[in-house]
């Protein structure tokens, strides 16, 4: 009949025909992943470090960033970055995307560091400079590497949720997997198909970071009860 509206049937038996188109898309989310989560390290120890600080000129511009970047989405931040910023400095899709998922990963990664350089006896950095170290030697030697053990669980949640994140860097033009099932189903109108092909792309990517950070944490448990 005319007017009639025909509704295609989903057939996932096309997902094998499709599933290699999507690995460069896989290893973008990677390198996107991967920058994201490198930088968030490094801005999440570095902020970490100001917020337990006794002095307010570095105390509050690390509570100020902690609290924007906490209280603001991160497709905000990925589309203030990329369109926002470019009457200011000039931004390709690629760079955009590892600043914002940086800068947000920081601003959790720097929460979690805290919490794990604070969950450290006191008595131990008393001892320290008991000994005649300086306050940085006793932060590198002692605090910092018991902290990183401690840190390392809520920081395996925090590199999942930044590889699941990273969809998100589609808003910024990123040829991510996400973009790349929209694209593929805009061609071929097997929307659920496309979506369903990223989603095992996703789902593997995560099983395998779960693997890994369990055998860390059991590396470091096995490492605690010989000591």
């Amino acid at each position: 009949m005319k007017g009639e509206i025909k509704i295609m049937e989903w057939d996932f038996s096309i997902i094998p025909e499709y599933f290699t188109f999507f690995l460069p898309a896989a290893f973008m989310t990677i390198q996107v992943t991967f920058y994201g989560i490198l930088i968030g390290v490094i801005l999440g120890l570095l902020f970490s470090l100001m917020r337990i600080s006794k002095y307010k000129i570095l105390n509050y511009p690390a509570k100020f960033y902690i609290w924007l970047i906490r209280g603001t989405p991160l497709l905000l931040q990925i589309i203030f970055i990329y369109n926002g910023l470019v009457n200011i400095i000039s931004l390709d899709k690629l760079p955009s995307a590892f600043i914002a998922l940086g800068i947000h990963n920081g601003a959790y990664i720097a929460e979690i560091f805290r919490g794990s350089i604070q969950s450290v006896n006191r008595g131990q950095k008393e001892a320290g400079i008991s000994l005649g170290m300086t306050q940085w030697q006793v932060m590198r030697r002692i605090i910092l590497p018991q902290a990183f053990k401690s840190a390392v669980p809520p920081l395996s949640n925090q590199f999942i949720i930044a590889l699941k994140d990273s969809s998100l860097a589609s808003a910024a033009a990123v040829p991510e997997l996400l973009l790349k099932a929209k694209q593929m189903a805009s061609s071929n109108y097997r929307y659920m198909e496309m979506l369903t092909i990223a989603a095992i792309y996703y789902l593997i990517m995560t099983s395998i970071l779960t693997f890994v950070a369990n055998m860390i944490e059991k590396r470091l448990k096995v490492s605690d009860h010989r000591v």
